[in-house]
């Protein structure tokens, strides 16, 4: 699979098991999960054939990790990052001391203000990783690195969840818990 094609068809997956299942004509179960017969038929029926083995290299190559396949390879979800109803059941973790969230300086004031917030997704997302951090900021305009006080938050009482592919995951993050830069 070239690199262009895999690029489109790992963006149509997260549309499809993020956000839009019905683009694909399937349905998620209530922890995200869909058959890879009934998604590969879906994205059939939708114009975007992909092979077993396409998806295969998706799950396997993809930088940010963002997709799963069950243990008996039989389903497949994201990770994270959903703005459907799902419950990945991810239990409970104990954050380390700090971790990073990348945003658009654009947004600084509201930061401030508010915190970050979830927006149309499940959680806000952070990392122990500054340079995927940051290059997720830039997707809106210029990166700016927050530190989060994970430890502090965690004492405080908010919970933190480990997604399967080490994106931190949680409610909200007020904002004095946040240093910026």
């Amino acid at each position: 699979m070239n690199p262009d094609k895999t690029t489109r068809t790992s963006k149509f997956l997260s549309l499809v098991l993020r956000h839009q299942p019905e683009t694909a004509h399937v349905v998620l179960d209530s922890a995200g999960w869909v058959s890879v017969e009934d998604l590969l038929a879906g994205c059939a029926k939708a114009n975007r054939t992909i092979s077993r083995d396409d998806l295969e290299h998706i799950v396997a190559t993809n930088a940010k990790k963002r997709f799963e396949f069950s243990e008996d390879g039989t389903r497949i979800r994201a990770s994270q990052g959903h703005s459907v109803s799902v419950d990945l059941q991810y239990e409970a973790k104990v954050p380390p001391a700090v971790l990073y969230h990348g945003a658009a300086a654009q947004f600084l004031e509201s930061i401030r203000a508010e915190g970050l917030q979830k927006m149309k997704r499940h959680d806000v997302h952070l990392s122990e990783d500054t340079k995927m951090t940051l290059e997720v900021g830039a997707r809106r305009g210029r990166p700016v690195l927050l530190t989060i006080l994970a430890s502090e938050m965690h004492q405080a009482g908010h919970s933190f969840y480990l997604s399967t592919n080490n994106v931190w995951l949680v409610d909200h993050v007020p904002p004095q818990f946040i240093r910026f830069p």
